[in-house]
């Protein structure tokens, strides 16, 4: 699994690859980790009267189910909730809401980062497109409102197994199952966000290629002497 990841850089590939505009003047920083404010790109709710295509929204990363009773306990809960399994989504207490809502995302990345155990202890590891592209991973999002009229729009990754894959079987802690986000083909984007049958949804969730993706361990930046 995956608990930070980085945002696109130029900002013309949100463009480019995701078709929607960037994010403009926001405090979104280089990277997203647990309870930071990322984005993600959506169908705008059948709610919002006049929208069409898609769209890129901020919110934060760590889901806020909407049966939340407030502002505190969300607080608590998104920390822990920035990664859905996508084989129980649909039974989930916290994500079941999202996915049978048909509330999907597509959260674009350039690489995410993943813990590399085998010599016995976490070295951070980047994990990218071999060619260098963006990748964009199916997400769930959320709009919790609180008693006090309190707004919190939240997203999360969506992750299948990854115990057979090539290269995610190396990652996690030890005697943990194998876990990764489920990336999508670039073709598959517009089916995706269009999927409204939860059986249909379930068809995009398979793990990526091992041969279109590369890990390498992130260097540690060396304090000025």
């Amino acid at each position: 699994m995956s608990t930070q990841y980085e945002c696109l850089r130029p900002d013309h590939l949100y463009r480019d690859i995701f078709d929607v505009d960037a994010p403009g003047d926001t405090a979104l920083g280089p990277q997203v980790w647990p309870r930071r404010p990322g984005v993600f790109i959506r169908n705008p709710p059948a709610a919002e009267e006049g929208a069409v295509g898609r769209e890129l929204v901020v919110g934060q990363f760590g889901l806020v189910p909407p049966w939340v009773k407030s502002a505190s306990d969300a607080k608590l809960r998104s920390t822990k909730l920035v990664n859905a399994y996508a084989d129980t989504a649909s039974t989930s207490n916290n994500f079941r809401g999202a996915w049978l809502g048909a509330q999907r995302c597509i959260v674009p990345m350039m690489a995410f980062q993943v813990d590399d155990w085998r010599n016995g202890k976490a070295v951070p590891t980047r994990v990218a497109r071999v060619d260098g592209q963006p990748m964009g991973a199916a997400g769930l999002w959320e709009r919790w409102t609180g008693a006090e009229g309190e707004v919190i729009v939240s997203f999360c990754l969506l992750t299948v197994n990854a115990n057979s894959h090539a290269l995610m079987r190396r990652y996690g802690p030890p005697g943990s199952e194998k876990r990764m986000p489920a990336i999508l083909n670039e073709g598959a984007h517009s089916a995706w966000l269009n999927a409204a049958q939860p059986e249909k949804a379930r068809e995009f969730m398979r793990a990526y290629p091992a041969e279109g993706l590369t890990a390498n361990p992130i260097e540690k930046k060396r304090s000025a002497a």
